[in-house]
Protein backbone atom coordinates (compact mmCIF):
# COMPACT_ATOMS: atom_id res chain seq x y z
CA UNK A 1 0.00 0.00 0.00
CA UNK A 2 0.95 3.70 -0.81
CA UNK A 3 2.18 6.13 1.77
CA UNK A 4 0.03 9.01 1.93
CA UNK A 5 2.09 11.81 3.43
CA UNK A 6 -0.57 14.82 4.78
CA UNK A 7 -0.09 17.92 6.29
CA UNK A 8 -2.53 19.21 8.61
CA UNK A 9 -3.45 23.48 9.15
CA UNK A 10 -4.45 23.32 12.99
CA UNK A 11 -6.15 26.02 14.25
CA UNK A 12 -5.76 28.35 17.43
CA UNK A 13 -9.15 25.49 18.77
CA UNK A 14 -8.13 22.24 17.64
CA UNK A 15 -11.36 21.04 19.10
CA UNK A 16 -15.01 23.02 19.42
CA UNK A 17 -18.14 21.79 21.25
CA UNK A 18 -21.62 22.41 20.51
CA UNK A 19 -20.26 24.70 17.52
CA UNK A 20 -22.18 22.66 13.88
CA UNK A 21 -19.75 21.98 11.27
CA UNK A 22 -21.02 23.58 8.03
CA UNK A 23 -20.50 21.44 4.53
CA UNK A 24 -16.77 22.22 2.72
CA UNK A 25 -16.62 24.20 -0.05
CA UNK A 26 -14.00 22.48 -2.11
CA UNK A 27 -12.66 23.47 -5.76
CA UNK A 28 -11.91 20.76 -7.84
CA UNK A 29 -9.48 20.90 -10.78
CA UNK A 30 -6.90 19.27 -13.19
CA UNK A 31 -3.40 20.62 -14.16
CA UNK A 32 -3.75 22.61 -17.34
CA UNK A 33 -2.47 19.56 -19.79
CA UNK A 34 -4.74 17.09 -18.50
CA UNK A 35 -7.76 16.34 -20.87
CA UNK A 36 -9.02 13.90 -18.96
CA UNK A 37 -12.58 14.10 -17.10
CA UNK A 38 -13.43 10.81 -15.57
CA UNK A 39 -11.57 11.42 -12.13
CA UNK A 40 -13.04 14.78 -11.65
CA UNK A 41 -16.56 13.38 -11.94
CA UNK A 42 -15.55 10.28 -9.80
CA UNK A 43 -14.19 12.77 -6.92
CA UNK A 44 -17.12 15.19 -7.65
CA UNK A 45 -19.54 12.35 -6.98
CA UNK A 46 -17.09 10.92 -3.45
CA UNK A 47 -16.95 14.35 -2.33
CA UNK A 48 -20.46 15.51 -2.51
CA UNK A 49 -21.83 11.99 -1.03
CA UNK A 50 -19.77 13.21 1.86
CA UNK A 51 -22.41 16.31 1.87
CA UNK A 52 -20.02 18.88 0.44
CA UNK A 53 -20.17 21.43 -1.97
CA UNK A 54 -17.95 20.89 -5.28
CA UNK A 55 -17.44 23.80 -7.69
CA UNK A 56 -15.50 21.38 -10.63
CA UNK A 57 -13.73 23.41 -13.05
CA UNK A 58 -13.10 20.55 -15.13
CA UNK A 59 -10.42 19.78 -17.53
CA UNK A 60 -6.83 21.68 -18.51
CA UNK A 61 -7.80 24.44 -16.33
CA UNK A 62 -4.66 26.94 -16.27
CA UNK A 63 -2.97 28.15 -12.93
CA UNK A 64 -4.73 31.59 -13.73
CA UNK A 65 -7.70 30.73 -13.79
CA UNK A 66 -7.45 28.02 -10.51
CA UNK A 67 -6.23 31.62 -8.70
CA UNK A 68 -8.64 33.45 -9.61
CA UNK A 69 -11.52 31.44 -8.51
CA UNK A 70 -10.12 30.67 -5.59
CA UNK A 71 -10.35 34.76 -5.05
CA UNK A 72 -14.25 34.81 -6.45
CA UNK A 73 -15.61 31.54 -4.73
CA UNK A 74 -15.47 31.02 -0.63
CA UNK A 75 -12.97 27.82 -1.04
CA UNK A 76 -12.01 25.48 1.97
CA UNK A 77 -9.92 23.12 -0.18
CA UNK A 78 -8.10 22.69 -3.55
CA UNK A 79 -8.64 19.47 -4.74
CA UNK A 80 -6.01 18.98 -7.82
CA UNK A 81 -6.69 15.31 -9.53
CA UNK A 82 -4.45 14.36 -12.75
CA UNK A 83 -3.96 11.33 -14.76
CA UNK A 84 -1.90 12.15 -17.37
CA UNK A 85 1.37 11.92 -15.87
CA UNK A 86 2.65 15.42 -15.74
CA UNK A 87 1.60 16.53 -12.19
CA UNK A 88 4.51 16.61 -10.82
CA UNK A 89 5.68 19.41 -13.04
CA UNK A 90 2.37 21.53 -13.07
CA UNK A 91 1.95 20.75 -9.78
CA UNK A 92 4.81 22.06 -8.58
CA UNK A 93 4.26 25.14 -10.98
CA UNK A 94 0.83 26.04 -9.64
CA UNK A 95 1.32 25.62 -6.21
CA UNK A 96 4.20 28.42 -6.12
CA UNK A 97 2.07 30.18 -7.79
CA UNK A 98 -0.96 29.90 -5.83
CA UNK A 99 1.23 30.26 -2.30
CA UNK A 100 2.07 34.22 -3.39
CA UNK A 101 -1.08 34.75 -3.68
CA UNK A 102 -1.04 35.96 0.03
CA UNK A 103 -4.95 36.06 0.42
CA UNK A 104 -5.59 32.54 -0.70
CA UNK A 105 -2.36 31.04 0.55
CA UNK A 106 -3.81 30.33 3.57
CA UNK A 107 -6.13 27.44 1.48
CA UNK A 108 -5.39 23.90 1.75
CA UNK A 109 -4.49 22.59 -1.79
CA UNK A 110 -3.77 19.01 -2.33
CA UNK A 111 -2.56 16.41 -5.37
CA UNK A 112 -3.23 13.31 -6.44
CA UNK A 113 -3.36 10.89 -9.16
CA UNK A 114 -0.66 9.83 -11.53
CA UNK A 115 1.83 12.12 -10.47
CA UNK A 116 4.46 11.42 -12.78
CA UNK A 117 5.73 8.48 -15.60
CA UNK A 118 7.87 6.49 -13.14
CA UNK A 119 4.82 4.49 -12.03
CA UNK A 120 6.03 3.25 -8.57
CA UNK A 121 8.83 5.00 -8.22
CA UNK A 122 6.55 8.53 -8.56
CA UNK A 123 6.71 8.72 -4.91
CA UNK A 124 9.98 10.11 -5.51
CA UNK A 125 8.29 13.37 -6.43
CA UNK A 126 6.30 13.89 -3.48
CA UNK A 127 8.63 15.41 -1.54
CA UNK A 128 9.38 18.82 -3.53
CA UNK A 129 5.39 18.93 -3.85
CA UNK A 130 4.96 19.06 -0.33
CA UNK A 131 8.03 21.72 0.09
CA UNK A 132 6.54 23.46 -2.34
CA UNK A 133 3.20 23.84 -0.53
CA UNK A 134 1.11 21.37 -1.27
CA UNK A 135 -0.82 20.25 1.89
CA UNK A 136 -1.05 16.27 0.87
CA UNK A 137 -0.01 14.31 -1.95
CA UNK A 138 -2.12 11.21 -2.41
CA UNK A 139 -0.45 8.85 -5.52
CA UNK A 140 -2.06 6.93 -8.14
CA UNK A 141 -2.55 4.11 -5.55
CA UNK A 142 -6.38 4.44 -5.04
CA UNK A 143 -6.60 5.07 -1.16
CA UNK A 144 -9.81 6.63 -0.99
CA UNK A 145 -10.24 5.86 2.87
CA UNK A 146 -6.96 8.39 3.78
CA UNK A 147 -8.44 11.06 1.12
CA UNK A 148 -11.93 10.89 2.63
CA UNK A 149 -10.07 10.93 6.29
CA UNK A 150 -8.28 14.01 5.09
CA UNK A 151 -11.07 16.04 3.96
CA UNK A 152 -13.35 15.31 7.13
CA UNK A 153 -10.39 16.92 9.61
CA UNK A 154 -10.52 20.30 7.42
CA UNK A 155 -12.42 22.48 9.65
CA UNK A 156 -14.54 25.04 8.07
CA UNK A 157 -15.05 27.26 11.13
CA UNK A 158 -11.41 28.13 11.22
CA UNK A 159 -10.20 27.93 7.82
CA UNK A 160 -10.66 31.09 6.81
CA UNK A 161 -9.15 32.71 10.11
CA UNK A 162 -6.20 34.51 10.26
CA UNK A 163 -4.73 32.45 13.68
CA UNK A 164 -3.98 29.33 11.90
CA UNK A 165 -0.87 27.86 13.65
CA UNK A 166 2.17 26.40 11.59
CA UNK A 167 1.27 23.16 9.45
CA UNK A 168 2.57 20.08 10.83
CA UNK A 169 2.31 16.58 9.76
CA UNK A 170 -0.12 13.86 10.73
Amino acid sequence: MEKVTTIKLCSVAEKTTNMQRRPLRILLTSISSDSHTWNLVFLQLLIEKQGHTVINLGCCVSDVEIIKRSYEEEIDLVVVSTVNGHGYIEGNRLILSFKREKKIAHIPVVIGGKIGISGKDNTKHYPSLLKNGFDAVFGDSPNLVAFENYINQIDPIFQHSEQLLPRKEI
